[in-house]
């Protein structure tokens, strides 16, 4: 079967898709120019250990087993993650919620994300702001930036996480820094989830402010990722893997690993993404590592965008499962999800949440987006909604968990 043929039998691509694939696509394993190479097999061990796991291998037995100890190996990860594990998924929780309570207590952090601008040099088909879509475009003005801080910080949120579409020309790395360097001065903790960039780019985002850098891989399925990711630099597929390690060595003191679940056969995605952030913890003892567990969400202009196989309690077995290989690392659950389902995940295996969510541009402060939307949001609750819900199952909200001295 040809190249063009799979992108037509695929249910997510469309005519206009297939013909730009027909035109031919560089190599996505290939570095562009100016794009910083480490040297490390961590990619190798990551991806061979993700095309070796057969999670049909597993029993209840080795499920049970995984349970029982102490601090849990990769080959406990996998048995969790197989689909042996679901009928125990009441015990699996069970144990989480343990786990939670031990390096968490009762605290759920909280966060909002402001995106900036949605201009992007990508063509990733299953993002919204993907560089094909014909949605409304906008970049945020300093003061434009200011007022959405203003807006949020109103609201009582402590920290922020800065979102760009990936776009240097756009919104470069100057103007990221900036918007920085003006969230320091409005919450205690900024976070950002921009392009991948080189080490030295992101020490001068450390030296604006920020302590944590979150990258989704999307997919660790190297030939599925060629698929999804069609032009830009993001095509190229170790440059981002390696994007949390040059994070660290640019003095971030957090980074945060995901997958978006229901691109490829989620179990194996969950295990690449728990065995990269078990092995980057190993090799930066010092780094906070931190989980997101995000489902694909429906998008402008694509109506065929939608999840694979992962339901909710698929869903749960993948969180709880990361909270028992890497029990001291932070978990967020995303604004895709419905309230019930973020608020019981926060009660049993999740410590981190979003609130007061918009994924367009200037939407907290302005009564139109300026510009769309990369995804649909299913938790539009504000802050105070939210805190008063998880306050009601006995959970306490925490707004920021860092104090510079």
């Amino acid at each position: 079967m040809s190249k063009k043929d799979e992108f037509f039998n695929d249910s997510i691509y469309s005519d206009e898709i297939a013909a730009f694939v027909a035109q031919g696509l560089t190599d996505h394993m290939a570095y562009a120019e100016g794009m910083e190479v480490l040297d490390s097999t961590m990619l190798e061990q990551v991806t061979q250990a993700r095309d070796n796991y057969d999670y049909t291998k597993y029993t209840a037995s080795d499920v049970l087993q995984a349970l029982s100890h102490e601090q849990r190996t990769p080959a406990d990860f996998a048995a969790l993650l197989s689909p042996a594990a679901l009928p125990l998924l009441e015990q699996i929780a069970a144990k989480a919620r343990e786990e939670r309570l031990r390096y968490f207590g009762n605290n759920v952090q909280f966060f909002t994300p402001l995106y900036i601008a949605n201009y992007c040099e990508n063509y990733c088909i299953y993002c919204g702001f993907n560089s094909h879509n014909k949605i409304h475009r906008a970049c945020l003005s300093t003061e434009q930036i200011r007022e959405e801080m203003q807006a949020i910080a109103a609201t009582g949120m402590q920290e922020v996480l800065l979102l760009t579409g990936e776009s240097r020309k756009k919104s470069d790395i100057h103007y990221i820094g900036e918007a920085c360097k003006l969230a320091h001065e409005y919450f205690k903790v900024v976070g950002v989830e921009i392009y991948p960039v080189n080490s030295d780019e992101y020490a001068y985002l450390h030296q604006c402010g920020v302590d944590y850098v979150t990258v989704f891989q999307e997919t660790y399925n190297s030939d599925k990722y060629a698929q999804l990711h069609l032009a830009g630099h993001k095509r190229v597929f170790p440059y981002r893997f390696y994007a949390q390690e040059r994070a660290l060595r640019g003095g971030m003191r957090g980074v945060g690993f995901a997958a978006l679940l229901g691109l490829d056969d989620f179990r194996k995605d969950a295990y690449a993404t728990g065995l990269h952030a078990y092995l980057t913890q190993k090799q930066y003892p010092h780094a906070e590592i931190a989980f997101s567990c995000p489902r694909l969400r429906p998008i402008i202009n694509n109506e065929k965008i939608k999840p694979m196989d992962v339901h909710e309690r698929q869903l749960l077995q993948v969180v709880c499962a990361y909270r028992l290989f890497l029990p001291f690392a932070s978990i967020t659950v995303s604004s895709r999800e419905c309230a019930r389902v973020r608020d019981n995940l926060m009660l049993i295996c999740a410590n981190k949440i979003s609130a007061g969510v918009n994924t367009g541009i200037g939407g907290h402060s302005h009564k139109e987006e300026l510009g769309d939307e990369q995804f649909e949001i299913d938790d539009s609750r504000s802050l105070a909604q939210i805190c008063e819900d998880l306050t009601k199952l006995g959970l306490q909200p925490v707004m920021a968990d860092y104090i510079y001295v």
